[in-house]
């Protein structure tokens, strides 16, 4: 196996993967949050608890911008910060209630989208997705346990 061009292949595909996220969220309609505040409430979604640094991290966000829209997000009661029970000088950050149901109607638009976007793919060919999303998820884009 040729690693370079295995390599190349991997970049062209993240790349795709980026354009097609932006395609579906792009036109999402979540209320009077920034583009920059609906991704930080994103990974918050999928990832909660988090921490301000992991946001950082994440989003290639300096730690004072994170900082300050995280306040925004918590002014607009779409999420708070909690002392971490294991640890109590750190504090984790998770969706209100009210982001938990603003995710959700944001998600549901993104999956109509999404559906249509694989309306015209077998079932048959949607297993073997399933299965190479499997198949990635654990080889190449896990995640390191915290």
């Amino acid at each position: 196996m040729d690693k370079e061009l295995f390599f190349q292949k991997l970049v062209s595909f993240t790349a795709a993967v980026h354009q097609v996220t932006h395609d579906l969220t792009k036109d999402v309609k979540t209320g009077d949050i920034t583009p920059v505040q609906y991704k930080m409430l994103e990974y918050i979604t999928v990832s909660q608890p988090v921490t301000l640094s992991e946001i950082s991290d994440c989003l290639h966000m300096s730690m004072p911008n994170t900082s300050r829209e995280l306040k925004k997000l918590c002014e607009k009661n779409l999420c708070e910060k909690m002392t971490d029970a294991e640890d109590r000088r750190k504090q984790v950050i998770r969706l209100s209630a009210d982001g938990e149901v603003l995710m959700q109607q944001a998600f549901q638009r993104i999956a109509t989208l999404f559906n249509q976007r694989i309306q015209e793919t077998t079932l048959e060919d949607l297993a073997e997705l399933e299965r190479a999303i499997d198949l990635l998820s654990s080889k190449l884009f896990y995640v390191n346990p915290r």
